[in-house]
């Protein structure tokens, strides 16, 4: 069965529409109001074999704050619910990204207890249009409503650009290993405790 999801999610300071494919061939069509953001998420999809829409709008004239971490929040509930009873997924994936002179770290436990970890220092405030700062909050709005670990880490570099991409890059490739089907376990919930 395919695993999609659409979602509509609304609230006073944001307005998110998104449709998620995990089986998908890359393709992403989205606008957020943040171009480096967009440029971010176009990388997600492209790097997890994902196909990817998402519009969001959202108070970009108070702060990026709410619409990067609805993002995250959005993201999180469609995974979510594309993965349905995740049944015959490998449920966890890590990942490292080299970049140039940047290497990132990322694993993802699809466990049912939402945590997150985030080891990066920027040494700019901005990168392009996104302040760099939200980069923590996007990975932790979408680890509450996944419920899952996730677990990220600069290792080493020194292009705030490399560290953010090489994240992002890093959770994509983490994130589309974690979903994965595995043909052997097809119809078995990988959890000795038989729930997710």
């Amino acid at each position: 069965m395919p695993r999609t999801a659409r979602l509509q999610r609304n609230t006073k300071e944001t307005q998110i529409g998104m449709r998620l494919s995990l089986d998908g061939r890359g393709k992403s069509d989205i606008h957020t109001g943040i171009r480096f953001f967009d440029h971010m998420l176009d990388l997600v999809a492209r790097h997890g074999g994902f196909d990817l829409q998402i519009k969001a709008k959202g108070d970009l004239d108070v702060d990026q704050h709410h619409t990067v971490e609805d993002v995250g929040i959005a993201l999180g509930e469609a995974v979510t619910s594309a993965l349905g009873n995740k049944k015959g997924i490998l449920r966890a994936g890590y990942f490292l990204m080299p970049m140039d002179e940047t290497l990132a770290a990322a694993a993802i436990d699809f466990g049912g207890r939402p945590f997150c970890v985030v080891k990066a220092r920027f040494s700019a405030a901005r990168v392009g249009d996104f302040q760099t700062e939200l980069t923590e909050d996007f990975f932790q709005g979408f680890a509450q409503a996944a419920r899952a670990n996730v677990h990220l880490r600069v290792v080493y570099g020194r292009s705030s650009h490399h560290q953010v991409e090489a994240l992002f890059k890093a959770f994509a490739r983490a994130l589309r290993f974690a979903v994965a089907r595995d043909k052997r376990m097809r119809g078995v919930l990988p959890s000795t405790k038989e729930l997710l």
